[in-house]
């Protein structure tokens, strides 16, 4: 019954998404690294992706982070690599509104940081990157639901009409 809740409000988000990211003519891409490919796969899913979604890059392992994206050598759940991340994957993937997500899913701590950690960075759109800080309680898998959530709501967010 919850998972099926979240893949409702997942769904709404995503449709949501679609139709703004339409109206508006803009471009719509992800950087992620704790959910896995999950943000790809919900929005290429999305009513007519192929016209406004521009794909994702899955950097799981941190050396992708540093030789693809230009994330700083180091701890990767920060949020200069959030930044590096989404400001890459807008370039790499000629993008209008890229969200980037890294963080420690869990179950146990990693880098000095409690499972449920999540730096988040969106960038594009009329505004400057900014960055969340986030944290989730749960399994490695509700802790990677929630930050999708979380990232397409700060997708919607950055597509919102600005009149």
């Amino acid at each position: 019954m919850v998972e099926s809740a979240i893949q409702g409000r997942v769904d709404d988000l995503v449709e949501r998404i679609a139709e703004r990211a339409s109206d508006a003519g803009r471009s719509v891409a992800v950087a992620e690294s704790l959910t896995g490919g999950q943000l790809s796969a919900a929005l290429s899913a999305a009513p007519d992706s192929g016209t406004w979604f521009h794909g994702g890059i899955t950097a799981y392992h941190p050396e992708v982070k540093y030789s693809l994206l230009g994330a700083p050598r180091g701890p990767v759940v920060t949020e200069p690599t959030a930044v590096a991340m989404a400001e890459s994957a807008a370039r790499l993937l000629l993008a209008d509104v890229v969200v980037a997500v890294t963080g420690v899913g869990g179950p146990e701590p990693d880098e000095g940081k409690p499972a449920g950690t999540v730096v988040l960075a969106i960038t594009g759109g009329d505004s400057p990157t900014s960055v969340e800080h986030l944290s989730f309680s749960g399994d490695p898998i509700e802790v990677m639901q929630k930050t999708v959530e979380a990232a397409l709501e700060a997708v919607l967010g950055r597509l919102a009409p600005t009149d």
